[in-house]
C-alpha cells in the first residue's frame, strides 16, 4: 500500500519535519519506492513537485526538504504501485481545475471492478487512483455549478464514496486549498497540535524539533499521516469509514460512510 501525508493549519505552516520522516519511508526503510508527490497552496495557486524515482533517492525530494514550504493545506503521497505501471503520469497528488479552483488529490488503496462515472474529467495515466479522482470531480461537477455549502459538499462526497467500500480499500486526500476532506477506510491517523506546543521526535530519523519555537500561541496545525510520524506523541486513529473535513486546522464536519454498502 501506498502512504499519505497531509496537512491542515490555520496560518502558513513549514511541513518539512513531517515531511522528512515520509520521505525515508519512500523506499529506504519502507517498500514505497514507485514515486512520489507533494502539493502544497500558496494563496489560490498550488505548487506541485512529482518523481517516479523513490522519495529517499531524489534529488527533487531533497530540495523539498530543505524548500521552506508555507502552507495551510498540504497533500503527499508515496508509491507502492499496485494497479498502474511505474511512471511520472501515475504519481500522486493529481490535480485538476474545477470552479475556479485547483483541486489536489491523493489515493492509497486498490479498488477491484471500479467503474467511473463519465464526463469532463478524464485520467492520463492509468491507476485506479485518478479515475476515482475524475469520478469524483465528474460527479461534484454535474450535481452543482458553483462551489456548494460544505455541508452539501461532504454529504455529496461521502454519498459517492458509499459503494467505493466493497470495492477494495479506499483511504484519500482532497483539497481545493480552502479546506482537505479525508476518508480513512483502512489506516489513517491524526493529530492536532496547539499551544502549548512541545518537542517532537520522527520515529524513522533522528530528527527533533521544538515547535515551540516555531509557533505562535494562537497557530493550529493537524498532521494527518498513514502512520504516525513521531514516537513520543498520542496520534488519534481514523475509525474505518470515517470521513473529516478539515479546514484551519479545526474539524468542520466529520462522519461516517453507512455499513454494509
Amino acid at each position: 500500500m501506498c502512504e499519505l501525508l497531509g496537512m491542515s493549519a490555520n496560518v502558513p505552516t513549514d511541513i518539512c519535519f513531517s515531511f522528512a520522516g515520509l520521505m525515508r519511508r519512500g523506499g529506504e526503510i519502507g517498500p514505497h519506492r514507485d514515486g512520489w508527490g507533494v502539493a502544497f497552496y500558496e494563496g489560490k495557486g498550488l505548487r506541485c513537485f512529482h518523481d517516479a524515482n523513490p522519495c529517499h533517492s531524489s534529488a527533487i525530494a531533497r530540495l523539498i526538504e530543505q524548500y521552506p514550504i508555507q502552507s495551510e493545506n498540504v497533500i503527499c503521497h508515496i508509491r507502492q504501485a499496485n494497479v498502474g505501471g511505474v511512471s511520472l503520469a501515475n504519481t500522486h497528488p493529481f490535480t485538476r481545475e474545477l470552479w475556479g479552483q485547483y483541486w489536489a488529490f491523493a489515493h492509497n488503496g486498490q479498488l477491484t471492478d471500479f467503474t467511473p462515472s463519465t464526463g469532463p474529467y478524464t485520467a492520463v495515466g492509468d491507476t485506479d487512483s485518478e479515475r476515482l479522482f475524475c469520478h469524483l470531480l465528474n460527479t461534484l461537477a454535474s450535481r452543482y455549478t458553483a462551489p456548494p455549502a460544505l455541508e452539501d459538499l461532504t454529504r455529496t462526497l461521502s454519498d459517492c464514496c458509499a459503494p467505493l467500500i466493497k470495492l477494495g480499500v479506499c483511504n484519500l486526500m482532497l483539497s481545493n486549498g480552502d479546506w482537505l476532506f479525508t476518508l480513512c477506510t483502512s489506516k489513517l491517523h491524526w493529530i492536532t497540535r496547539r499551544a502549548p506546543f512541545g518537542p517532537a521526535q520522527l520515529s524513522d530519523l533522528e530528527l527533533e524539533v521544538d515547535f515551540k519555537q516555531h509557533t505562535t500561541a494562537n497557530d493550529v496545525v493537524t498532521v494527518i499521516a498513514t502512520e504516525p510520524l513521531t514516537s513520543n506523541e498520542h496520534w488519534q486513529a481514523y475509525e474505518p469509514g470515517e470521513w473529516i473535513l478539515w479546514r484551519k486546522g479545526e474539524i468542520v464536519h466529520k462522519g461516517a460512510l453507512p455499513a454494509g454498502q
